[in-house]
């Protein structure tokens, strides 16, 4: 069987007989004493690996074992505060027609007497809980998740647009008499650029997943509709 031989000199791959296994001579290209090895030393050992190890401390060498990534689940306090918010700003909501009586039916102007300020305080008192419940709700599991400072900025921010949305959603009736919005098939023509803008928001702030970024979003609109037709206004 023959046996492959590497030359040390000049890196030269021939093969030789199995006959002069063990032997010394000369390579034929650069004429190099080497000698052919023995099927023996050429046999392929192959080795069981190392078992992973989770810390290599005073070895001089990285830890093997793969990293086992903690998923922190929301704490159950989160939920409870968030659900006693959320009775709370539903009973403001409710309060607000008799605080701030509605005009009587046929008379121009606004549809509400509550102050335009008050309900786009409202709209983002609303948000800040919102975002931060729904970011830990449908958030990407695969990355670290936003903690401490740097996720009250991003949920901020989120907020804010949130709620500017709303106030574009106000203005657009006073702007346009045209388009007071209360027929569905005007929102069928604006709603998209809405849910698109709000999708957005989520996936610039938050880092969300597209789908995961507009169901975010969904979960503040339907929050705020529902303390919009508490107060008396048209859900949408």
């Amino acid at each position: 069987m023959p046996i492959p031989v590497v030359c040390p000199g000049c890196k030269a791959r021939f093969t030789v007989s199995d006959q002069f296994a063990g032997r010394t001579g000369p390579c034929p290209k650069c004429k190099q004493p080497l000698k052919v090895p023995t099927p023996a030393a050429q046999a392929v050992v192959i080795h069981e690996p190392e078992a992973p190890v989770a810390s290599a401390a005073g070895t001089g060498r990285a830890p093997t074992a793969p990293i086992k990534r903690r998923n922190k689940a929301v704490p159950m306090r989160a939920f409870l505060l968030t659900a006693v918010g959320a009775v709370a700003c539903m009973a403001i909501a409710a309060l607000l027609p008799i605080i701030y009586p509605p005009p009587a039916a046929g008379d121009a102007g606004p549809q509400t007497a509550i102050p335009s300020w008050l309900l786009l305080l409202g709209a983002f008192a609303a948000a800040l809980p919102t975002v931060l419940l729904g970011y830990a709700a449908v958030r990407n599991r695969e990355l670290e998740p936003y903690t401490g400072r740097p996720l009250m900025v991003r949920a901020l921010t989120c907020a804010a647009v949130y709620a500017a949305l709303w106030a574009v959603r106000g203005a657009i009736p006073l702007l346009n008499p045209d388009w007071p919005l209360t027929d569905m098939y005007e929102w069928f023509l604006i709603g998209p650029l809405f849910i698109g803008a709000g999708t957005l928001a989520a996936l610039a702030t938050l880092d969300l997943e597209a789908g995961n970024a507009a169901v975010h979003f969904s979960f503040y609109v339907l929050f705020t509709s529902l303390l919009r037709w508490l107060t008396g206004l048209s859900p949408l």
